[in-house]
């Protein structure tokens, strides 16, 4: 049903996310794992000093996660600059909540988010 949803939401979404209209929004650059095709995918994220962190409420199998993870990086669109991604790494959500502005804690918590995937940023 998730899925779903994403796939109608997505073509409305784009054109907003990653603008910095809503800061919280960027737009992640992967290719499909087996048919190299080009996507793009909404997701939450939060810059650190290195990179940035995204929450995984629906968990680390997505296919945009996957993808990332496989191709050892990606893109990121976030706040209208596109960055290279690389080093993905999954980690457990509470070791990286300090990556997280202090208002945005308590909500990582009480979304049940466990997982969040770190990258490195490169302009």
């Amino acid at each position: 049903m998730f899925m779903a949803l994403g796939r109608a939401l997505n073509p409305f979404l784009l054109p907003l996310v990653g603008t910095g209209l809503v800061p919280i929004w960027g737009v992640v650059g992967h290719r499909g794992r087996r048919s190299r095709r080009a996507y793009l995918t909404p997701v939450a994220v939060f810059a650190t000093s290195e990179g940035f962190v995204i929450p995984l409420p629906f968990g680390d199998r997505t296919d945009w996660c996957r993808n990332l993870v496989a191709a050892g990086g990606g893109t990121m669109k976030w706040k209208g600059v596109e960055y290279t991604v690389t080093e993905p790494e999954i980690v457990d959500a509470v070791a990286a909540l300090g990556a997280f502005p202090r208002l945005v804690r308590p909500l990582v918590r009480a979304f049940g988010i466990t997982r969040v995937l770190r990258v490195r940023r490169r302009p």
